[in-house]
């Protein structure tokens, strides 16, 4: 009878969990992430599949974890050293399961993340932007938590690749991050993508943290339509349909030109932004484009990217350190909007409130909405949504050619 229970004890993941308790700090990261997504709302559609991934690849005996190849690919399959990439798909999929074929064809080669990027310029309006061309600038200042934490993380023993990595979480855009640690240092991508969508999602308590931190109540309550009245700008768009359909084709060549490894991100960014604004004619594309595709790509990316995180992949210190780095390139990106609309203040006569330059991140438009909010609590009337927007969507573009300037050098 004992040797029954036994056997009944052992067929069960508590005698696993028992022998390794570390599992149980896993599960709980995937019950706070899953909080977060479903009843905080942050970002549930990307932290909920992520949540769930991690709950699936550190189930004991569900062999649902994704298996890290090393940087030539290897990856062991019953005791033999294999290359990933010259085994079979069929292979893949009845040696190593489901979700390292998902991952390794889909995550791994890079394809998802433009697919996604794909989607979200289907969804994007640049209008905002087009019609204040000159708060685009700071969507670029935002990206300074990029680089610096990049030479903060090679000083604390990271190597280039991992610390190019872990600073492009400062761009605040989960499929860029992805995408760049893909090429870069693909070992990380469990880590970095997990701090990267938690501090999207945290968005609306990061951005007020730091804002307190920077700018006085004099400088939050500056009404830019007031600014626009005073000052009105001499520039007039006289056709912003024209624009706006030119506007993604002049991008993807200048980005093609100058910084070609952008142009997976960048590329399908303005390609689903151009089908959007065409109309009728490529309605349909417009549809696909934003979703059935863009939430197909987001499952299978969330869930992947989850099932990368075992035991082994993110408790270690690489990780702690990971999430440190993470959170000091989210904050001086926004500090850096922040200070250059500062700097710009103190040369020019029409004043830019400095939630503009904290909106510089690709968190598109929850950043946005979150320094709007701010605004209107200095002052009921001052609504600066569609000048944050400005910035926040040139930050989108602003991260992918970042990545691709690390890309460039680096990989």
């Amino acid at each position: 009878m004992e040797d029954i229970f036994a056997r009944l004890y052992d067929m069960t993941a508590f005698s696993n969990i028992v022998a390794d308790p570390r599992f149980l700090i896993m599960y709980a990261i995937a019950f706070i992430l899953l909080y977060l997504g479903i009843k905080k709302q942050y970002e549930p559609l990307l932290l909920v599949p992520i949540a769930f991934g991690v709950l699936l690849a550190n189930f004991p005996g569900g062999d649902m974890g994704v298996i890290q190849a090393d940087e030539n690919g290897m990856v062991m399959v019953n005791g033999v050293m294999k290359n990933i990439w010259e085994m079979p798909l069929h292979e893949i999929a009845h040696e190593l399961g489901l979700m390292n074929f998902i991952y390794y064809m889909l995550i791994k080669t890079g394809f998802l993340p433009p697919i996604i990027f794909m989607g979200v310029g289907a969804l994007t309006d640049f209008g905002p932007m087009l019609r204040n061309l000159r708060l685009s600038i700071f969507g670029a200042a935002a990206q300074l938590g990029i680089f610096a934490v990049l030479l903060v993380a090679i000083l604390m023993g990271f190597t280039p690749k991992e610390a190019a990595s872990l600073g492009i979480i400062g761009g605040a855009d989960g499929p860029t991050a992805i995408f760049t640690t893909i090429k870069l240092a693909p070992h990380l991508l469990g880590p970095i993508a997990i701090a990267a969508y938690s501090y999207m999602a945290l968005v609306p308590v990061i951005i007020p943290l730091v804002v307190r931190l920077w700018c006085t109540k004099k400088e939050l309550s500056i009404n830019m339509k007031e600014q626009e009245k005073k000052y009105p700008s001499t520039t007039e768009i006289k056709n912003l349909r024209v624009l706006k359909i030119l506007f993604p084709i002049v991008v993807t060549t200048i980005v093609a030109l100058f910084v070609p490894s952008a142009v997976p991100l960048i590329g399908m960014l303005m390609f689903g932004n151009l089908v959007k604004e065409i109309g009728s004619n490529t309605s349909r594309l417009f549809d696909a484009a934003s979703n059935s595709i863009m939430n197909a790509a987001t499952i299978f990316l969330g869930i992947s990217v989850g099932a990368t995180m075992t035991t082994d992949a993110f408790l270690n210190w690489t990780t702690i350190g990971i999430v440190i780095g993470g959170f000091l390139a989210f904050a001086l990106s926004i500090s850096g909007g922040i200070l250059f609309v500062k700097i710009f203040n103190l040369f020019t006569k029409k004043k830019i409130n400095p939630l503009i330059g904290a909106t510089g991140l690709s968190a598109v438009p929850m950043a946005s909405r979150v320094a709007n909010e701010i605004a209107l609590k200095y002052d009921p009337k001052n609504h600066v949504l569609q000048y944050c927007m400005a910035s926040n969507i040139s930050g989108v573009i602003g991260s992918a050619v970042a990545a691709g300037v690390l890309i460039s050098f680096l990989g």
